[in-house]
């Protein structure tokens, strides 16, 4: 049994994380010792791994609730692991040209700007007048 603030250091993550996920549900609620302090297991460690782990690959609280769920239960068929992965690729990959596309626009905002010493500035015009379509 290890306090909250060695689970933190083990995890890699801030007490209040911990906290926070033991309040939507996602981490279990540890027992107490005899004095109220927080006593965490090995399997809390693994667990708290894992939702940093998904979170860092940008999973959804929601799909790391679906990805626990799966974890749990181990008879499940892996395809609906792969389900959860697949439609966050999706997502990604959507983000990723909306990036692309965001960095394209911003370019040519930068680049109509002359960046001369006069009060005229087209990038602050261009922005006044409208964002062009950035998708």
């Amino acid at each position: 049994m290890i306090p909250i603030g060695a689970l933190a250091r083990q995890a890699r993550c801030k007490i209040e994380t911990i906290r926070f996920y033991e309040k939507i549900g996602v981490l279990a609620k540890p027992g107490r010792s005899a004095g109220g302090h927080r006593m965490y297991r090995p399997a809390h460690v693994e667990r708290l791994n894992f939702i940093r782990r998904a979170r860092e690959l940008g999973f959804t609280l929601d799909q790391v609730r679906a990805l626990l769920r799966l974890s749990d239960e181990r008879d499940r068929p892996c395809i609906e692991v792969k389900s959860v992965a697949e439609m966050h690729f999706t997502e990604v990959c959507a983000k990723i040209e909306d990036l692309v596309s965001m960095q394209r626009t911003l370019t040519d905002l930068i680049n109509q700007c002359d960046a001369g010493d006069g009060t005229d500035c087209a990038l602050l015009e261009a922005l006044s007048r409208h964002l062009p379509d950035i998708t």
